[in-house]
């Protein structure tokens, strides 16, 4: 058997033969020419001159030979609705939905926006547009209207896929409203508004001649039949901006080819889904993970995928389990952050449903703690692995890579550089890092397949933005701190950007994090740093508790901060002691549970917080105020 440090450096010295090989897991229309043009740094061209269909490989190919097993599996715990479509179901659905494109004048090249809750139509109008050759730039349901304006601005679109309303914690989320006072401030108008209307908000108002209804126009395409449009595989198959981004949004390009054979290997290698089995990931199809591991990657890959709307505590919080264990889950793809959320909730719930099917959870999003890593993989009994990557890569970079080789888990690293990654720590002057020492996590180009290609319609951005740092060697920057171990384990540490500078020292704010997440009354932390007259910057940490009798009284909260302090300055000394602890019940984050860390520093220094259309619940940024002021 190959040892996966055999297999990584094949990748990197011999990317063209290795390469070609993963390419045989994706049917081609047409063979490619050339594996990789890198003739234009830092630029790359994956498996030129071949011609493929990203929506042929997760769905028609599928269809043909295994048309009644499942492929999409919807469930929604806001509106008691599960429905399971199988491959055969799943293309008719999204044949249908490239005639009503069709039928509204989109065509190849041309962008869709997309601007849904979590629904299987929002499957189907991602899987049209790559059936057509349309270019898709799905914008998270229920975004700020003005960032949704600049996204309508940046990508043009000719269509806009919308839905009245999405579901949160057993509330409404209108959307349209939104839509149309985005679509006002933006100077591109669309053509034409496809409305999906799910009869959650009976107020919105349909806009003639530009609104038209999903299932009336659905209703005369039953039986439509749409073939496949061949694209090149360097052409672009989505948009997907960055989340955070002020002033001109910045538009990541995604190629096809080079995608769809990322995926495929990584559902291979990575995550040793086969087909026949099924993928759930709790994301949401507006960040990135939704796109490669909701719709398309399990699907590439033969199996079935849930997409779920809801929470991971409603109606309990066993309703993920309960899905694992009705579905036969084999594997399972979260956030951190959720791990936190269930660790606060009764560990029956883990224990209450049939599990064997499970093989692994992966968590990625944010770096995993120990204290969390360990916990979750001590009570599911099983493999809990941690990835890291980022939206501009489309998939993982660092991973333990099973269908390889069975490495050993270390609790709160990401572990090894993942194929195809010729990843590497530098010093700030560009030198590369000894082990254990903090850099800079950084790739050498060229970009392995399904890493963004560009930023949409701005090449020098895409120069200046990730490759600028470095420069002799070209060097792709992550913009995080990273250390390796002697093992060559990776750990990262945080943003470049979340480096708190205290009086010179510069550290990262996820080692404080796991120095306060050590203390057995806390469940989750977040570390900012905050201006300070004197230091630069001081570390603030807000931490939940598990018990709130533990801060029942003000003399109960100054013990704990004592205690908290106490045990940073035994963990990483006095200079990283936070200058306050405040204990809160709930921290801001997004509903696919990435906390929002620059509006706690923002609110921390008396700034105003920014766009907070994505968060999951707003009481959570009044306690930290009410904190703040208290």
């Amino acid at each position: 058997m190959t040892s996966y440090k055999e297999f990584h450096r094949r990748s990197i010295e011999q990317p063209d033969a290795f390469w070609s090989e993963q390419a045989q897991l994706i049917d081609w229309h047409k063979p490619f020419d050339q594996v990789c043009d890198y003739s234009r740094p830092p630029f790359a061209k994956w498996f030129v001159g071949g011609q493929t269909n990203l929506c042929y490989n997760a769905v028609d190919r599928h269809a043909k030979t295994r048309p009644n097993d499942n492929a999409l599996i919807f469930i929604s715990t806001e509106t008691d609705v599960e429905k399971v479509y199988s491959f055969a179901e799943l293309q008719r659905e999204v044949e249908r939905m490239a005639a009503i494109y069709q039928s509204l004048g989109v065509k190849k090249g041309d962008r869709v926006l997309i601007y849904m809750p979590m629904i299987a139509e929002a499957c189907f109008a991602i899987l049209a547009c790559a059936r057509i050759g349309a270019i898709h730039s799905v914008v998270f349901g229920g975004f700020a209207s003005g960032s949704l304006a600049t996204r309508i601005d940046d990508a043009k679109p000719v269509l806009i896929v919308s839905s009245d309303a999405g579901m949160r914690g057993g509330k409404a989320v209108p959307y349209k409203h939104l839509l149309d006072d985005a679509i006002n401030q933006a100077e591109h108008k669309p053509g034409k508004v496809l409305m999906v209307d799910r009869g959650l908000d009976k107020a919105f108002n349909k806009v003639e001649g530009r609104d038209v209804d999903y299932a009336a126009l659905r209703s005369q395409f039953m039986d439509a039949q749409v073939p496949v449009t061949w694209v090149e595989s360097s052409d672009p198959s989505y948009i997907l901006y960055t989340s955070g981004t002020t002033g001109k949004p910045k538009g990541v390009q995604r190629d096809t080819g080079g995608y769809a054979v990322a995926l495929a290997s990584s559902i291979k290698h990575i995550y040793c889904g086969k087909p026949g089995e099924t993928f759930f990931s709790t994301s949401d199809i507006g960040w990135v993970v939704g796109h490669s591991y909701i719709i398309y990657g399990p699907l590439i890959g033969g199996m079935a995928t849930i997409m779920y709307e809801g929470t991971p505590i409603r109606p309990d919080a066993g309703i993920w389990w309960q899905i694992v264990e009705k579905y036969k889950v084999n594997v399972m793809f979260s956030a951190p952050t959720a791990a936190r959320v269930l660790k606060k909730h009764d560990p029956a719930f883990l224990h209450k449903y049939d599990l064997s099917s499970l093989k692994h959870l992966f968590l990625a999003g944010e770096p995993l703690d120990q204290p969390t890593h360990e916990w979750i993989m001590g009570e599911l009994k099983l493999p809990v692995i941690d990835n890291y990557w980022q939206t501009e890569t489309g998939w993982p970079m660092l991973s333990t890579v099973r269908g390889v080789e069975d490495t050993k888990i270390k609790y709160g690293t990401p572990s090894f550089p993942v194929y195809g990654y010729d990843v590497r720590i530098f010093r700030e002057d560009g030198s590369e890092c000894d082990a254990n020492e903090k850099g800079i996590l950084g790739v050498v180009p060229p970009l392995p397949p399904g890493c963004l290609t560009t930023v949409w319609g701005d090449d020098e951005r895409f120069v200046n933005t990730y490759f600028s740092l470095f420069k002799e060697p070209l060097v792709y920057s992550s913009y995080d701190w990273a250390i390796k171990d002697d093992e060559g384990y990776h750990f990262i540490l945080g943003r470049t950007d979340d480096v708190i500078n205290v009086a010179g020292h510069r550290l990262g704010t996820r080692e404080i994090e796991e120095a306060v997440q050590g203390h057995p009354a806390v469940a989750e932390v977040a570390v900012v740093g905050v201006n300070d007259a004197l230091k630069g910057q001081l570390p603030v940490a807000f931490a939940v508790v598990k018990d709130a009798s533990k801060i029942a009284t003000p003399e109960l909260v100054a013990a704990l901060e004592k205690e908290v302090m106490k045990r940073v300055d035994e963990t990483l000394g006095a200079i990283a002691r936070p200058g306050r602890v405040y204990f809160i019940s709930g921290l801001p984050k997004t509903r696919s549970g990435k906390l929002l860390r620059r509006s706690i520093q923002a609110l921390a220094e008396g700034r105003d917080p920014g766009d907070l259309t994505t968060i999951e619940d707003p009481t959570a940024l009044e306690q930290i105020k009410a904190a703040l002021s208290a």
